[in-house]
């Protein structure tokens, strides 16, 4: 049976019956917000080992300190350069103060140091002046900013000492302390006195290790600045005094200075007074000077 085409009457007849049983949407919905672009910012500089994307996070209010963020680090890691953007102030300041001087803007970028993302990845830079270690990295710590912004003093401060002093022993210890000193010990894990004693107190206060990467000799620094302020000396005057002497000093120089007794005292009165502590050595601050 061969099929007949509908009249043209009757086809617009039917495609009006369609539409008819069809009813139309009506949907109430709020208007689509375009979303900002969001603010490029500066351009970031290079960083000493990270190669990767660095997101802008922002500026301190001063304008001394640029964040950014490896944006995979998602939200944690954002929040993390947030909270450094919103202290930078904080620890520039209490960094100028310990050193007697004002430092210069620096840029911070916040990652997975190490693949570390508590903090234990440490942080670094370049050279302990702010034209070439102006450019700091800090290693993130999921739900502890406070560990971020003691990783971020610690580097601040070498950025203070000029010279190489932030490449040797003294130096190295005295960024320690201005970390701790400024985050409430938030990285009481880094202690390396503790190994120094273990590992029979060898003296390094009459000589200086010519790096920053002795356990040993950063661990005697520790314990000797603890001792030298529960003597009554401020960081300040140490930090100052250790500027001076540059990386060529020893901490028993400081002591002299500090002290106007002999540098020749320094060790065996140290050595003493860690000899009598009754639990010995169980922190980077063994005698609560700090």
């Amino acid at each position: 049976m061969s099929s007949a085409k509908l009249p043209l009457v009757r086809e617009m007849e039917f495609s009006m019956e369609v539409k008819k049983a069809t009813p139309r949407r009506h949907p109430l919905r709020p208007p689509v917000k375009k979303l900002a672009a969001a603010a490029p910012g500066p351009r970031p500089p290079q960083w000493p080992s990270y190669t990767g994307t660095s997101q802008f996070v922002g500026t301190s209010a001063s304008g001394r300190v640029t964040v950014y963020v490896d944006p995979t680090l998602g939200q944690a890691g954002l929040q993390n350069a947030q909270d450094l953007v919103n202290d930078g102030d904080r620890v520039s300041s209490a960094n100028d103060a310990i050193f007697g001087t004002t430092g210069g803007p620096v840029s911070v970028i916040v990652f997975a140091l190490g693949g570390a993302t508590d903090g234990t990845g440490g942080a670094d830079h370049g050279g302990c002046d702010y034209t070439t270690g102006a450019a700091i990295e800090a290693d993130a710590a999921f739900g502890n900013s406070a560990r971020v912004s003691a990783l971020f003093e610690a580097e601040l401060s070498e950025c203070s000492m000029g010279g190489d002093l932030c490449g040797v022993s003294t130096g190295e210890a005295l960024s320690r302390w201005c970390a701790a000193t400024t985050s409430n010990n938030a990285l009481a894990d880094f202690a390396t006195a503790p190994t120094w004693a273990e590992d029979g107190m060898p003296d390094y206060v009459d000589q200086t290790d010519p790096t920053d990467q002795g356990v040993d000799s950063t661990g005697c620094g520790m314990a000797f600045i603890s001792w030298l302020l529960s003597q009554g000396q401020s960081l300040s005057e140490i930090a100052q005094a250790l500027v001076a002497l540059g990386d060529s000093g020893t901490l028993a120089q400081v002591y002299a200075n500090l002290t106007s007794d002999s540098a020749s005292n320094a060790w065996p009165k140290f050595q003493a007074a860690v000899e009598a502590l009754p639990n010995g050595v169980t922190s980077d601050d063994p005698f609560g000077g700090g």
